[in-house]
């Protein structure tokens, strides 16, 4: 008889411990499933994260989903391909959507809405032991990915170490340490660091960024320049709504589409095609070395203040940004971007060759001169005195440290910080008052930058020693009635600029306006409607004082903060240095900005007395001091 009693040990053995090992697995995969907190999306199609972590049942046997070969021409290989139809490899083929990923609009988020209505949020479990520990993974799949490299189809994940060599073991301890995959590496956490946020004892928080769906320890603002940690900025910001998706152990066995090795996106060149599957990624067969040689212990957030001033590491997001829309649209439909570009840079050289450079006498300031000789009259000036205007332009440094302590305390600390809390910082509650509070610092700095330059070139084109110091001196106590005028300004365009119709209005406004600072510190009558004064300067001269703006003070303004992200292209500096660096370039060009505009201030001044002494009748504007 005990030999009988064995023999039902033996099968018992096969079949329980096989099930109790099932069990803990789906046990394990339950006590630490991920909560997703996504950016909030307050209406369809509007700012937030469109797309949810998707059942793969849902695209899978879909009549509206067409399996591609990877052969040129008719390469409709199957409609409506199910799990089953994968199960053989398909080295290059391609999952193909409904939709155009270069050009997508809003199509991918109503498809993946209608697609997936009745279905719950779904993750993907793995559990792999390998070198005596056990990792414990959570897939998540998006139908698209709205980011810089916009494709159909994603694939992110995050992982959990434990010190054990089994599930059930697993079941008895807390992980070690945690994964969560941001672009083509991962951000460590160790469990119990500040960082982490945990809920009701053994669940995760991740933060999956707007559009790209790394996944992030929190919400911030993340600035990436490589590979691994993607190029550009991933957004977890703002008000957040929470998701539990269903936990699903997945294996290779159970579910057949975890032997695909195509795309699950349509295909397209770069990193425009679709991702291939988790089962294609070392870390699915060897995730305790992809920890080993792929996570770091941090990710880089914008620096406070990036908002509100022009540092490289704020002017690098929206750079980034915008490259990737141009080369998006020039993958897509190369034809119209090349005219466009064509036609801009034709439109540069005939501007150029329209004007005259070589007058550029920097003395006799109260006369005319071609708009070349402006720029060339503006860099010999700057030549003759380069230790005055750079002393003017120090005034900068302390400028940025006011705007990144006002951003601190009004929305980190003050006034605005339980809204930024409730609403998040790109609410347009909050980023408009940021902006107004912005610019308003930064033109009252250029301003009076402007002021103490043109009170310098007066000063050196009498002959007179004039420094720095004594220039500021000269000028502050002209620029008192600024204040109110600039805030009126400021005001009217931010309001104007929260429409397109407004954005136009608000140039133009903006051009008739900007000779404002030297109307104060060179007009005798300086107190009296000094935005009509500047407004009458422009009047019949747009254009040439457009293109002064934008041309000259546009470029110097942007000149620092691109050079600064080309920084964080090619040298691996940290942030804070990137911005100094940035910093140091802007002191420099913004004197030389407001030299030349304060030559077309004489310029606008000459023409205007000319053209009223042929019009005698007219209201003569009082001369230049």
């Amino acid at each position: 008889m005990r030999w009988k009693a064995t023999v039902v040990s033996i099968l018992v053995s096969l079949v329980v411990v096989p099930s109790a090992g099932a069990d803990a697995v789906t046990q394990l995969a339950d006590r630490f499933a991920p909560v997703v907190r996504l950016v909030k999306q307050e209406r369809p199609c509007g700012h937030g994260e469109a797309f949810e972590p998707t059942d793969v049942d849902v695209v899978l046997g879909n009549p509206d989903v067409a399996l591609r070969g990877p052969w040129s021409g008719a390469n409709i290989v199957k409609v409506a391909p199910t799990a089953n139809d994968l199960a053989s490899g398909l080295f290059e083929y391609n999952l193909d959507f409904p939709g155009n990923a270069l050009a997508p609009g809003c199509s991918y988020e109503q498809w993946s809405r209608r697609i997936s209505a009745g279905s719950e949020p779904t993750t993907y479990a793995h559990v792999v032991r390998a070198k005596g520990r056990l990792a414990l993974q959570y897939w998540f799949f998006y139908v698209f990915n709205d980011f810089n490299d916009k494709h159909e189809g994603d694939w992110e994940m995050i992982q959990l170490d434990f010190d054990a060599r089994s599930a059930a073991d697993a079941l008895a301890q807390k992980p070690f340490e945690l994964g969560y995959s941001q672009h083509e590496g991962a951000e460590r956490a160790h469990w119990g660091d500040k960082k982490l946020r945990i809920v009701d004892g053994t669940h995760p928080v991740v933060y999956p960024a707007l559009g790209s769906h790394a996944n992030y320890y929190g919400p911030a603002l993340y600035l990436g320049r490589s590979a691994a940690e993607g190029v550009g900025c991933d957004d977890t910001e703002g008000p957040s709504r929470e998701l539990r998706p269903i936990a699903l152990v997945a294996s290779r066995d159970k579910d057949p589409w975890l032997r695909y090795v195509g795309g699950w996106g349509e295909h397209h060149s770069g990193f425009y095609n679709g991702p291939t599957g988790p089962n294609t990624k070392r870390q699915w067969d060897e995730p305790i070395g992809w920890a080993r040689d792929s996570w770091r212990d941090r990710s880089y957030t914008v620096p406070a203040g990036s908002s509100l001033g022009l540092g490289a590491t704020g002017v690098f997001c929206g750079a980034v940004a915008t490259g990737s829309s141009v080369l998006t649209a020039l993958v897509g439909n190369p034809s119209p971007v090349l005219l466009v570009l064509a036609g801009i840079a034709a439109l540069l050289i005939w501007l150029a060759t329209r004007t005259r450079w070589d007058m550029s006498a920097p003395f006799r300031i109260a006369r005319r001169r071609p708009w070349g000789s402006l720029v060339s009259s503006a860099l010999r000036m700057y030549w003759l005195a380069p230790r005055v205007f750079l002393g003017i332009g120090l005034l900068f440094i302390p400028l940025g440290l006011l705007i990144t302590g006002l951003q601190y305390l009004l929305f980190q600390q003050g006034t605005f910080a339980p809204l930024v809390k409730s609403i998040g910082s790109s609410n347009a509650f909050v980023a408009g008052p940021a902006f107004a509070l912005g610019l308003f610092v930064s033109i009252l700095g250029l301003s009076v930058v402007q002021a103490a330059t043109a009170v310098a070139m007066v000063e050196l084109d009498e002959g007179r020693k004039i420094t720095a110091r004594r220039a500021y001196r000269l000028a502050v106590p002209k620029l008192r009635p600024l204040i109110g005028p600039l805030i009126l300004a400021v005001v009217v365009v931010a309001v104007l600029s929260a429409t397109v119709a407004g954005v136009v209005i608000g140039v133009w406004l903006t051009v008739r306006w900007s000779l404002l600072a030297q109307v104060l510190i060179l007009e005798d009558d300086s107190s009296r409607w000094p935005l009509r004064r500047s407004a009458r300067l422009v009047r019949r001269h747009w254009w040439r004082s457009a293109s002064v703006t934008f041309f000259v003070t546009g470029v110097a303004l942007l000149l620092g903060p691109v050079l600064g992200s080309l920084l964080l292209f090619i040298t691996s500096a940290s942030f804070d240095f990137v911005n100094l660096v940035s910093a140091l370039i802007y002191l420099e060009t913004l004197p030389f900005a407001a030299i030349t505009t304060t030559y077309l201030y004489f310029d606008l001044s000459v023409r205007r007395r000319l053209a009223e002494q042929e019009r005698p009748d007219t209201d003569v504007l009082p001369a230049e001091a």
